[in-house]
């Protein structure tokens, strides 16, 4: 059985089972394709589904649409109103994820002027276990993509087989995730993820040049950090010993959301467990995404309200 009855193909709700793309489209045969996916959470105060940074995440499409060269007509509002709709099409009462996509279509060679597709999938995801229990890591051999050869700021398909390298073999090698280095050795992000420290009682993520996905959900624990915890979070290049002393470490994401680092290449991260500032953080990020505060009602969209 299908997770939920419909998708939207370019802005029309369709039969789960029609949301295809020809195996003969540049999307299918070469990775053209961009996306995003954004999170609703169900309130149980407002009694409401509750979508997440949904302009960000909007805007930021257009920017990896813009770096890949697509010729469309898509708008923040004419997005924002298909995402609307297949999630109340599917009657989605709980927690889940967005996946929006835009990919070049046509059986021909692709080129700036071919046709531009769009879709959008809802379907439920809860909080993942990894969320409470925490991950070991390692320093993965795969190098991270730099901005010269595949633009890791742009949310594109084709970048994650990057990520899928190196995690398939951190899997291999027993690792429950894995973190890439730049050219330059410094530490970049997961696959899927971006990477927080806390050093000497500070907050430290990677410079948004180090080969990172300009990732919303980071600008978001920065501002949380500040705004909830009193901490200010240092942007900058981190060399990979330093992840060994750090005292507490943890990924964020839409989908990863905040999963805490128990050990990097076998050392343990601070006690190896939870660290007291990765749980507040938690807690500061699940309460404002639900809905249990609302420092930033203008992070929030709701699906049902009038």
């Amino acid at each position: 059985m299908p997770p939920v009855k419909y998708v939207s193909m370019d802005g029309k709700i369709v039969p789960y089972d029609q949301g295809t793309v020809h195996v003969m489209s540049p999307a299918f045969r070469y990775g053209a394709v961009v996306f995003e996916g954004i999170r609703f959470y169900w309130s149980d105060s407002r009694k409401d589904l509750l979508l997440f940074r949904l302009r960000e995440h909007l805007v930021r499409m257009l920017f990896s649409m813009k770096i890949m060269r697509f010729d469309h007509d898509l708008t923040v509002a004419r997005m924002e109103a298909g995402i609307l709709e297949v999630i109340r099409r599917n009657e989605l009462r709980e927690t889940g994820h967005i996946r929006l996509f835009a990919y070049v279509d046509g059986e021909g060679e692709q080129s700036s002027q071919s046709p531009i597709r769009w879709a959008i999938t809802a379907i439920p995801m809860p909080r993942r276990a990894r969320v409470d229990s925490g991950v070991r890591c390692g320093i993965s051999s795969w190098q991270r993509i730099n901005d010269n050869a595949m633009p890791p700021r742009a949310k594109v398909a084709a970048n994650y087989n990057n990520g899928r390298m190196a995690m398939v073999q951190g899997k291999l090698d027993g690792f429950d995730n894995v973190i890439l280095l730049t050219q330059h050795g410094h530490i970049s992000e997961s696959p899927g993820s971006c990477f927080f420290m806390i050093r000497n009682g500070i907050p430290v993520t990677p410079a948004v040049t180090d080969s990172i996905l300009e990732s919303i959900t980071r600008e978001t624990l920065i501002q949380l950090f500040a705004e909830g915890l009193g901490m200010k979070v240092v942007e900058r290049s981190i060399d990979r010993t330093e992840v060994y002393c750090a005292e507490e470490a943890f990924f964020c994401g839409s989908g990863q959301e905040v999963v805490p680092i128990l050990s990097v290449d076998h050392h343990a991260v601070g006690t190896g467990a939870i660290g007291e500032t990765t749980r507040k953080l938690q807690k500061l990020y699940f309460d404002v995404v639900t809905g249990a505060s609302s420092p930033h009602p203008e992070w929030i969209t709701p699906v049902y309200a009038k």
